[in-house]
């Protein structure tokens, strides 16, 4: 690859974007030289240990390692640790793209996560660098983002309504993420600040597929949503990396011995933390299906602060109970593999982006159970393609109701036996199959990627 195009991608923070941006890194590695930035301290280990991992399966992407200062937040205390490390990484965008510039061979393009989009944007535009965004959540989510600074702008009253993207659908305030009712909130002004920043781009990617999505590409393509909106290049589904993954070990012989399509697989991932009255109606809703699941449970945002035993959280003979046709385990999965085996057929989860995208191109059905963020409009797509289910009266983030356990043992149930949304589910896999391989929508646009650059490089 000695005259291919430089590719540089900036991840901000938590596995939820270090995921969709590692695959990404992957992907491009095969077509042209990619280094990403690797920056120092993670907020959980996790990701330490995702980004030791990948740049030890993956030597063909260089990586450029930066510490980050430390920066008083003071005026921050309660906020999520994960806004907190976007505005810190923000703040020192002058310093990481210097350290770019110096540490490698020159950049051809610079690929950069959302959060942190218009502290980097501008300072690159101005070294003459390409620009392209990564949106790791779903082109529905993209289309929200995009309108969202011209609604607030728009509306004369206090406090938040439904937002009509226009060209495409109403999100109903209830969908809206629960820190955007605060404008004084640090994800408020980020968010903002960075969806203004969109229509500077080049291109924008997006983790998901044509078929899946296509009303909200088609609106963004065409301009409904926000005229002038720059070329979106629909990516997805990323796919996994092929790398060691410790875990936990008991997971695949047990799903080994499992009929196929019997198993009810429950995560709601990295940054979801329930309560422990939620968690024990969940356990009660699961165990009284009927059916086999694979649980994992997690009770705070940072993993180094998950300490609570499972005995102590679901109750006295809850083991004894299920033992025969469940795993139960706060450790970390692998969850692609388990998607993709045999025994699971359904998908109890809270509807984050990547889990989505993993769902659809395993063709998994969901029981989507949004609890904050961007998951009530990331399960639009996953109802709209018969993806899955959606109970949009069940709890979201802020509510002190709790879902019985008979709701949702009612739901799992419905969610199993429902044969038709399983043939519709594996179709959608079929599709993001597709799209993926080459030949496929996906897979060309990362080549027309890299062909534009070559061909820039060369009137240069």
């Amino acid at each position: 690859m000695l005259n291919a195009p430089h590719v540089v991608l900036i991840p901000s923070a938590g596995m939820g974007h270090l995921t969709p941006f590692s695959r990404l890194a992957a992907s491009l590695s095969s077509l042209c030289k990619v280094s990403m930035v690797s920056i120092s301290p993670t907020v959980s280990l996790a990701e330490s240990r995702h980004l030791s991992d990948m740049f030890s399966a993956y030597p063909d992407i260089d990586p450029i390692h930066f510490q980050l200062p430390h920066y008083d937040l003071s005026d921050h205390p309660d906020t999520d640790p994960f806004f907190l490390r976007w505005e810190m990484i923000g703040r020192s965008a002058s310093e990481i793209l210097n350290h770019i510039t110096k540490s490698t061979i020159p950049v051809s393009a610079l690929v950069i996560d959302i959060p942190i989009a218009a502290k980097f944007l501008p300072l690159a535009k101005s070294l003459g660098i390409p620009c392209y965004l990564m949106f790791i959540s779903t082109a529905a989510m993209l289309s929200f983002l995009a309108y969202f600074p011209t609604y607030c702008d728009l509306k004369t009253t206090p406090g938040l309504g439904n937002v009509d993207i226009p060209g495409l659908r109403t999100v109903p305030v209830a969908s809206i993420p629960g820190a955007l009712h605060d404008p004084k909130h640090l994800f408020t002004q980020l968010f903002i600040e960075n969806g203004r920043m969109l229509l500077k781009f080049d291109s924008v990617f997006v983790n998901t597929f044509e078929s899946f999505e296509k009303d909200s590409l088609a609106a963004l393509r065409e301009g409904r949503v926000q005229p002038g909106f720059p070329p979106v290049i629909a990516v997805g589904p990323l796919m996994p990396l092929k790398m060691p993954i410790s875990g936990t070990s008991e997971v695949f012989p047990w799903l080994d011995k499992q009929s196929a399509n019997s198993v009810v697989y429950v995560n709601f991932g990295n940054r979801t933390a329930m309560s422990k009255d939620q968690i024990q109606a969940l356990g009660f809703g699961l165990e009284t299906s009927g059916y086999r699941f694979l649980w994992v449970v997690k009770t705070a945002v940072v993993d180094a602060q998950d300490v609570v035993e499972l005995d102590e959280l679901l109750g006295e003979g809850f083991f004894e109970r299920v033992e025969d046709r469940a795993i139960v385990t706060k450790s970390w999965v692998d969850q692609d593999k388990v998607l993709r085996h045999k025994a699971v057929g359904g998908f109890l989860s809270h509807s984050g982006s990547n889990s989505v995208i993993e769902a659809a191109m395993h063709g998994v059905r969901m029981l989507a159970w949004p609890m904050g963020g961007d998951q009530r409009i990331n399960a639009v797509p996953v109802v709209k393609s018969r993806l899955g289910m959606w109970p949009e009266n069940w709890s979201w983030q802020g509510d002190e109701k709790i879902v019985t356990g008979e709701e949702i043992a009612e739901k799992v149930k419905e969610m199993m036996a429902d044969e038709g949304l399983m043939v519709t589910a594996h179709s959608v896999g079929e599709e993001a199959r597709q799209a993926a391989a080459p030949g496929g929508t996906s897979y060309e646009g990362l080549l027309e990627f890299v062909q534009k650059l070559k061909e820039r490089a060369a009137n240069s």
